[in-house]
């Protein structure tokens, strides 16, 4: 994995994927397109959306675990403080040899740069929340996640896309 590339691509998906507005009706497309997609791979996971301060849609497929929740929790919390996707963060940090801890004084337990958490925003207004998937390999929870929202938005994915490791 060539890490600067990937972190160019993330800003990329981040500046690219944008929702002209974002209420409940696309909070549940969101997730309903994610859940269609674990569905027909067989993923085990579990689906978070969220505006910051409210939770959106959630499904935890069948097989997801109790952990996967909290991991997702932990992405979304990542995704809420910094406004950023947990993997670009993650990869971020992994280049400048620190962690979130040592970095920024911020638990474990509470957030993660662990791939899945990928920010939601809103043209003309910023971040406004979050949308996560937990239960894959990090880097295939944000393909994932990024792949649903270039479905969502009609982006072609193959120009957004990671590539494979």
């Amino acid at each position: 994995m060539d890490i600067p590339h990937d972190l160019q691509i993330i800003a990329h998906q981040e500046r690219t994927l944008v929702f002209p507005q974002f209420h409940a009706d696309e909070a549940w497309q969101t997730g309903t397109q994610l859940r269609e997609m674990a569905m027909a791979r067989g993923a085990v996971v579990v689906i978070d959306v969220r505006t910051f301060g409210q939770r959106m849609f959630f499904a935890s497929l069948d097989g997801a675990t109790p952990d996967n929740a909290r991991w997702a929790k932990r992405k979304a919390r990542t995704v809420e403080h910094f406004r950023r996707s947990s993997y670009g963060l993650g990869l971020s940090l992994q280049q400048a040899g620190t962690t979130l801890a040592d970095k920024y004084g911020l638990n474990a337990a509470d957030y993660s740069t662990h791939g899945g958490g990928f920010p939601l925003r809103v043209a003309n207004v910023g971040v406004i929340g979050s949308v996560t998937v937990s239960g894959l390999p990090q880097r295939e929870d944000h393909q994932m996640v990024v792949e649903a929202l270039c479905a969502v938005l009609g982006h072609d994915f193959a120009a957004l896309s990671l590539g494979r490791v």
